[in-house]
């Protein structure tokens, strides 16, 4: 939690949006009592005001998360550590608006904007095609996307994606293929790194993540992810300073800088970062 929480609240309090019983069934499908069990495991947690139940950003998205994955028939303990993941994942006050939540296989993944990134890392994860439809719930099997012949890196790429919802150490070996085709493809790149960094093997990952040729916003969030996952903050501030400097609006390496700075206790750079997410943010909604 960031600090001084009276500012945060201030700025969170208006984005508080009160839903009924009916509204929650009609918007994402979960009944009255669906709604009572997630309040009670810590998935979901609104406030009640004057009798009614105010509802923050981070609730909403688990309440669109939790709906999809029932509707995708996904057995609920995988639901459970689903959500738990994604509410320790999710950066408070993330619009709902520029959200949707994908089911890639057996893994689920947030589309923000022209972005995925998953719930169990963190990270971003960079795709070949992408679903435009904003704000809705969009289930993708990986398994269905067309086989090719695997004759150049675009198509090695494609490959390695698919087989990622059901081999992940052969879509390492595919997207390794790519890499030895062409080894500027920082889509490849991008991916491997975060499979090596799934599987805990961090130098590796790292390795692969500072062999690229040039330069990638998302490259470098991605390594920056992964030394804040190593405990070494001060390489993991300075590569979330480098992934901004490439994309400026990249919001979420504001809100892990303020994540850093407030650990570091350094409030001043903590508050200018996260004041910069939340105008990114509201920029992307309004």
């Amino acid at each position: 939690m960031l600090a001084h929480p009276d500012l945060r609240a201030r700025l969170l309090d208006d984005e508080m949006q009160v839903y009924d019983a009916k509204a929650i069934k009609r918007r994402f499908g979960i009944d009255a009592s669906a709604v009572r069990s997630l309040i009670r495991a810590g998935h979901i947690q609104p406030l009640k005001r004057a009798g009614r139940l105010h509802y923050s950003f981070q609730d909403l998205i688990i309440l669109r998360t939790a709906g999809a994955l029932r509707a995708a028939r996904i057995p609920v303990r995988k639901i459970s550590s689903t959500l738990q993941k994604m509410r320790a994942s999710l950066p408070a006050g993330m619009p709902l608006s520029g959200l949707s939540i994908t089911v890639l296989g057996n893994q689920i993944a947030v589309r923000e904007g022209q972005q995925l990134w998953e719930s169990d890392s963190g990270q971003y994860v960079l795709a070949l095609q992408v679903i435009s439809e904003a704000g809705d719930i969009e289930m993708i099997e990986r398994t269905k996307l067309t086989r090719e012949p695997i004759v150049g890196p675009d198509h090695q790429f494609a490959e390695a994606f698919r087989l990622e919802a059901s081999d992940a150490q052969a879509a390492r070996r595919a997207y390794e293929a790519c890499l030895t085709t062409d080894s500027r493809h920082t889509q490849a790149r991008v991916n491997l790194g975060r499979l090596l960094h799934l599987s805990g093997e961090l130098a590796e990952a790292e390795r692969i993540y500072r062999g690229a040729v040039g330069v990638h916003a998302l490259l470098a969030f991605n390594l920056a992810v992964l030394l804040e996952d190593a405990n070494r903050e001060v390489e993991a501030i300075a590569m979330y300073r480098d992934a901004l400097a490439l994309d400026p609006g990249l919001a979420d390496a504001h809100f892990n800088l303020a994540r850093l700075h407030e650990r570091a206790g350094n409030t001043q750079g903590c508050f200018r970062h996260l004041l910069a997410y939340r105008r990114i943010t509201n920029t992307q909604t309004s």
